[in-house]
């Protein structure tokens, strides 16, 4: 692949949720989406999950949507490392003062543009559902790693919702097994309408 890759980093149920019902400020993962960031607990162990963790925290550049953003509480404008932060937004308020790194964008492809940039020769990582969606559709990003927790939810907020993007194709080219999650990496390899 010629272009750093823009990864989207998910923790998702097998029913695929990637927060629980009700999910706001103060409840951020919705009712019981902390289950599926068990995983975390061995994010510092040497095992599989403190891998996964490691290497996302060697991204060079994070793209997250607005709400993510603001769920997170804005991560006090540094993510990990002082690493550049790029909001995806549909509206930027002049007087609105983002901490440290923060930029927004309502411009997908210069916000995909700017991160690839930022980040070198290092993957890019991309939070939150809506970023995900806005990127997928501008043929902006280029891998999936999904942390899968062994358990339904039942309801929440979805990772994809009925988007008109068409088919596409995905090809594994990670599995790694961890305790609590199955962490799987796809890079997407064609979309409905576009040239592989």
């Amino acid at each position: 692949m010629g272009r750093t890759p823009l990864r989207l980093y998910m923790s998702m149920s097998v029913d695929g949720y990637i927060a629980g019902p009700d999910d706001r400020p103060g409840q951020e993962l919705g009712r019981n989406g902390g289950r599926l960031f068990n995983w975390l607990d061995d994010r510092m162990s040497e095992g599989i999950n403190g891998q996964v963790y490691a290497e996302a925290m060697l991204t060079g550049a994070v793209i997250s949507g607005r709400r993510t953003f603001e769920l997170a509480g804005r991560w006090q404008g540094n993510h990990h490392d002082g690493v550049p932060i790029h909001v995806l937004t549909h509206h930027i308020d002049p007087a609105d003062e983002l901490p440290g790194s923060a930029k927004y964008y309502t411009d997908v492809n210069a916000c995909a543009t700017e991160a690839r940039e930022a980040a070198g020769d290092r993957a890019v990582m991309v939070h939150g559902a809506s970023a995900a969606q806005a990127l997928l559709a501008a043929d902006q990003l280029d891998e999936l790693e999904l942390h899968l927790v062994p358990v339904l939810l039942g309801d929440g907020r979805r990772l994809f919702e009925p988007t008109g993007h068409g088919h596409i194709e995905l090809e594994l080219v990670r599995r790694l097994e961890g305790r609590n999650a199955t962490h799987l990496r796809y890079r997407i390899v064609h979309q409905e309408g576009k040239q592989p």
